[in-house]
């Protein structure tokens, strides 16, 4: 009996980690395809944008909903779900044909990682409910999700270079496939499904409605000025679907996928305001850095996703300081030194030139902003579910992953419509340069205005004991 239930704690385990890693890996993964896309199906710059837009929408606006879904209905159920819903979606878009071929399937996978994201941590979390398991377990998450992240832009730049840029969304079609595998066999049905209030799909729909207009609105202002009809009533419709999920959140009679008093307290709301707006600066700099080095400095993917490295093994480095750190520092004292070197490594990259280099353009600020953005991590989780109820810890850390995801579009559509608007209608290398470095510019000011919420809004306190904080490495849930 030993044998068996260690082989389905192991086997779900393994699942989970194969989950986690797919989730995180296509956060990134088409960054580094995205100028071979673009060729291959006939994107604009503006229209390029949506190929992150598409899953970063979906899945942010439609997080907390999947994880109110696998209370309801089940974990292994909707694990099941969300992993063929992915596989079916990656391998539509590696058939795309059309721009709008390839942007429908990576808001179908935004739709898949949002069910499956939730659905994964709460069966590591019922699986493994203390003890060194857990500990194993939640370590074993944590890397993984990093290494996804981490190792995207390189597989990606691999597979696009040397397979096609269609792989970097066939890629997931077997690791799909071999958790589904897993789960099957290895993940326990469990208890009977919560039969409680049903989740709020309306408010979850009207949300991403809302966003995704709001980047459209924002995304257009290439072709239609912002005080043009068009742009107008874009905008305005957005505003009119938000105010109606604020509505509809308190007015439900169906669970709501978020209680809005949670967000009066000024650790929730600062911590995620922080939070969307490094998101918003991240993701950016991702987007920018990789064409610079492949349409500027006219770097192969393979070599661009090589580059890349140092950034995503920054982020490791940061986390890890931060765990050190947490010992002698507030996790407020630590955002505001994360963020400033965050934002010191942005305003460095906003110096790029054309006739740059790897060594002498990418390589520091690369190295600044990763570290200073890994030190923000896990203080920025900790304080964003501190004082929250423990029925509520879960919706506060799903609240912090979404406003991550929703600034990464909305921050993408900002400031890559600025770079637009700079880089203007001669596209030369020295015209794309000046569009990148001001959207990179742009994003170190997003970044002072984090550091400027954590300042104003977030409450001095001082370190948390040793013991506090090793229960709380166990049980918090990283933002991706």
């Amino acid at each position: 009996m030993r044998t068996t239930v260690g082989t389905s704690t192991g086997l779900t385990l393994a699942a989970v980690a194969v989950v986690q890693f797919m989730v995180s890996l296509d956060l990134s993964v088409v960054n580094v395809g995205l100028p071979e896309i673009a060729v291959g199906l006939g994107f604009g710059a503006a229209g390029l944008t949506w190929v992150i837009h598409a899953y970063a929408l979906t899945f942010g606006g439609l997080l907390l909903l999947g994880g109110k879904a696998a209370d309801r209905y089940g974990r292994k159920r909707v694990l099941l779900l969300g992993l063929g819903l992915f596989a079916l979606a990656s391998l539509a878009g590696g058939l795309a044909l059309e721009p709008g071929h390839l942007v429908a399937a990576r808001a179908v996978q935004g739709i898949g990682a949002a069910a499956l994201a939730p659905a994964a941590l709460a069966l590591l979390a019922t699986t493994f409910p203390e003890g060194r398991a857990r500990v194993r377990a939640f370590g074993v998450w944590s890397a993984t999700n990093a290494a996804g992240g981490a190792l995207g832009v390189l597989i990606g730049g691999l597979l696009t270079e040397y397979a096609g840029w269609r792989w970097v969304m066939f890629v997931n079609v077997p690791m799909a496939a071999c958790a589904l595998a897993l789960v099957w066999r290895g993940v326990a049905a469990g208890p009977p499904p919560a039969r409680g209030g049903r989740p709020d799909a309306l408010g979850a729909v009207l949300a991403t409605a809302g966003m995704t207009l709001l980047v459209f609105g924002v995304v257009r202002t290439d072709r239609y000025a912002w005080t043009s009809p068009a742009t107008l009533t874009t905008l305005a419709v957005a505003v009119v679907l938000l105010a109606a999920f604020v509505h509809v959140e308190r007015t439900t009679a169906r669970d709501p996928l978020i209680r809005l008093g949670l967000l009066a307290g000024r650790s929730v709301a600062g911590a995620n305001a922080y939070n969307l707006l490094t998101g918003a600066a991240i993701a950016s700099a991702f987007y920018f850095v990789s064409l610079y080095l492949q349409r500027v400095l006219a770097t192969g993917p393979a070599l661009t996703g090589l580059m890349f490295l140092p950034l995503a093994l920054g982020v490791v480095a940061g986390s890890v300081l931060a765990v050190r750190l947490g010992h002698r520092l507030a996790p407020r004292t630590l955002l505001i030194i994360g963020g400033l070197l965050t934002a010191t490594g942005m305003a460095w990259f906003g110096l790029i030139s054309p006739d740059g280099a790897f060594v002498t353009d990418v390589l520091g600020p690369s190295i600044v902003a990763s570290v200073g953005f890994g030190l923000c991590l896990g203080p920025i989780v900790s304080i964003g579910t501190a004082g929250v109820a423990h029925h509520e810890s879960g919706t506060a850390s799903g609240l912090l992953n979404s406003s991550r995801q929703i600034g990464a579009s909305l921050g993408l559509a900002v400031l890559g419509t600025a770079a637009q608007h700079r880089t203007g209608r001669t596209v030369t290398p020295e015209t794309l340069n000046d569009g990148y470095a001001l959207g990179l510019t742009l994003a170190a000011g997003l970044l002072a205005a984090a550091v400027l919420i954590a300042l104003a809004v977030l409450r001095p306190t001082g370190p948390p004991p040793r013991a506090e904080q090793t229960d709380d490495r166990l049980n918090r849930q990283p933002a991706s």
